[in-house]
């Protein structure tokens, strides 16, 4: 699992990177499916990560909007932000976390086995329709490649 999550790492960074030759209004613009647009979906990945890593850590969930980070900078700078405390508790994750209750305030049970593994395929789903909307502008989308990413060395 944590081979899965660095390499959701390295894909956003690579994201990021691709970004940076797309002008502003691209970036911002209303497109079909997810949850609106190439910045705005990286927000919602930035976001997501964060919130549920909170909440199995006990923590309160990030609750603010993309209209405080409608940049660029501002997305990265956030993602960098909340990576220095997702690593760590992905980096020490063990097999007898796997299995522990996470309880919903209405009583409903996930194990965190479960909540971890759907951060990641979360993050796999919208690099997805980032890559469409790529193409939709003329543009080659970041390789979602596994392979040679150093990722077992």
């Amino acid at each position: 699992m944590k081979t899965l999550f660095q390499y959701n790492w390295q894909v956003r960074d690579d994201w990021f990177s691709w970004c940076e030759d797309v002008p502003e209004d691209e970036l911002l613009k209303a497109r079909t499916g997810g949850v609106g647009g190439i910045l705005k979906t990286l927000f919602h990945i930035v976001d997501v990560e964060y919130s549920w890593i909170r909440l199995l850590q006990g923590k309160a969930e990030f609750d603010e909007s993309f209209e405080g980070y409608n940049s660029l900078e501002k997305v990265r700078d956030l993602s960098r932000r909340f990576h220095s405390e997702v690593q760590p508790f992905v980096m020490t994750w063990t097999s007898e976390m796997e299995f522990k209750d996470f309880t919903f305030e209405d009583g409903d049970k996930l194990k965190h086995g479960e909540i971890m593994r759907h951060v990641i395929a979360h993050e796999i789903h919208h690099i997805g329709q980032l890559s469409v909307w790529a193409r939709e502008i003329a543009r080659e989308p970041v390789t979602a490649n596994l392979i040679d990413r150093g990722l077992f060395n």
